[in-house]
């Protein structure tokens, strides 16, 4: 307990007497975070709305007509257990004449129309399309199954570009972040070189030397963690505001962000905790070599 407290002092008297070198580090901290949280929160919210989008994209699966009522209607068991399948609803030959005539009918044209010449179907929603239209196609009862895949392969590949640049880009960013922060706490030891050579040669060890460092990257870490996921709620407030007053943009769905604060705060924490340490571990250590 007393090396921590000592630790922690120095790690605290460190940041604060280098004024300007800690508001840089913290500074850049925030801004790298709150690149890397406002295009991964974007890309969560886009992947929402491309499931929602893709669950719209109905498949028709019309029931052979050799079957029974019974037998018709036996079948959806059988199709909802198919893997990839959302939900699956029993269309009857009336229920399809109804909606066709509500539909279609002016000055009661079809009130007439006799339902028999109406199949049976299913209306599904999918969430793998190319693998249930095909095992759909293979399923003994039903006669024809009508989807729009190109709609549904449209929206897989957004989502997984989406995905793709989304990681691609917080690597990279995680990488310059560590970086920066790592000459940003070089600069700092650098006023102190000549400190942490008299401390080796008098016998202090390479990790007595290092803990204060770590403390300070710790520190800067976590403050540049705070104010960044504090600033990411701000924006993300103001961003939802703007999208829910725009009658052109209502149609997006944007998460509450109460729902996904956790999981968001805990990034933030461990991405400024890694950057800060990790930089202090990377700035200490050509300074140790004595």
């Amino acid at each position: 307990m007393r090396n921590f407290r000592y630790f922690f002092r120095e790690g605290v008297g460190n940041m604060l007497s280098h004024g300007f070198m800690s508001f840089a580090a913290i500074g850049v901290t925030v801004a790298c975070l709150l690149i890397m949280g406002t295009f991964s929160l974007v890309a969560y919210n886009a992947n929402i709305n491309l499931q929602d989008l893709q669950k719209e994209n109905a498949v028709v699966a019309f029931v052979d007509e050799s079957l029974t009522d019974e037998e018709a209607q036996g079948l959806q068991s059988q199709l909802s257990g198919i893997s990839g399948v959302a939900d699956c609803t029993f269309v009857s030959r009336q229920e399809a004449r109804d909606e066709y005539v509500a539909q279609y009918n002016e000055d009661d044209l079809y009130s007439d129309l006799d339902p028999t010449i109406f199949r049976h179907r299913y209306v599904m929603h999918l969430k793998l399309m190319d693998q249930v239209v095909q095992q759909l196609d293979e399923t003994e009862g039903i006669a024809k199954v009508r989807a729009d895949q190109d709609i549904s392969n449209g929206f897989i590949t957004v989502r997984n570009i989406a995905s793709v640049i989304s990681i691609a880009l917080i690597a990279i960013l995680l990488i310059i972040s560590v970086f920066i922060i790592s000459n940003t706490i070089k600069l700092t030891t650098f006023d102190r070189r000549d400190e942490i050579a008299i401390m080796k040669m008098v016998g202090a060890t390479d990790g007595f030397i290092r803990w204060p460092f770590v403390y300070e990257g710790l520190l800067l870490g976590l403050i540049g963690a705070a104010v960044g996921f504090s600033l990411q709620w701000l924006l993300y407030a103001a961003v939802t505001r703007g999208l829910a007053n725009s009658d052109t943009m209502q149609l997006l769905r944007v998460v509450d962000f109460r729902q996904i604060w956790g999981p968001v705060a805990a990034v933030f924490a461990g991405v400024g905790i890694l950057v800060g340490v990790g930089g202090s571990l990377t700035a200490i250590r050509k300074f140790l070599r004595v």
